[in-house]
């Protein structure tokens, strides 16, 4: 019984912490309310900050193009080079 009751306890803060997590803002820039619509859609808006160190414009346009023909994420061929070009101006290694 008193597993039940550790288990339950667990699920209600973490329930509660997920609850109270802030949203990740994102640089301003030209292109950030596509990143915020487009990609946010499907995972975290940390991942430009946690990849930052790791993608420069080849590696953003890369990752990008992934999302679309691999994940079929919804973007249009014209929103996606605007995305690109904001990440590697606002994310990109080096930058």
């Amino acid at each position: 019984m008193r597993h039940i009751f550790v288990g339950l306890a667990a699920v209600l803060f973490a329930a509660n912490a997920y609850a109270q997590e802030n949203p990740v803002p994102l640089k301003a820039g030209a292109g950030r309310d596509l990143v915020e619509k487009d990609c946010g859609a499907c995972h975290s808006l940390d991942y430009p900050r946690i990849n930052a160190p790791f993608l420069n414009r080849q590696g953003w346009e890369a990752e990008v193009n992934k999302m679309v023909k691999v994940f079929a994420a919804p973007i249009e061929p014209g929103d996606a080079k605007i995305i690109i070009d904001y990440l590697a101006e606002n994310y990109g290694a080096g930058g």
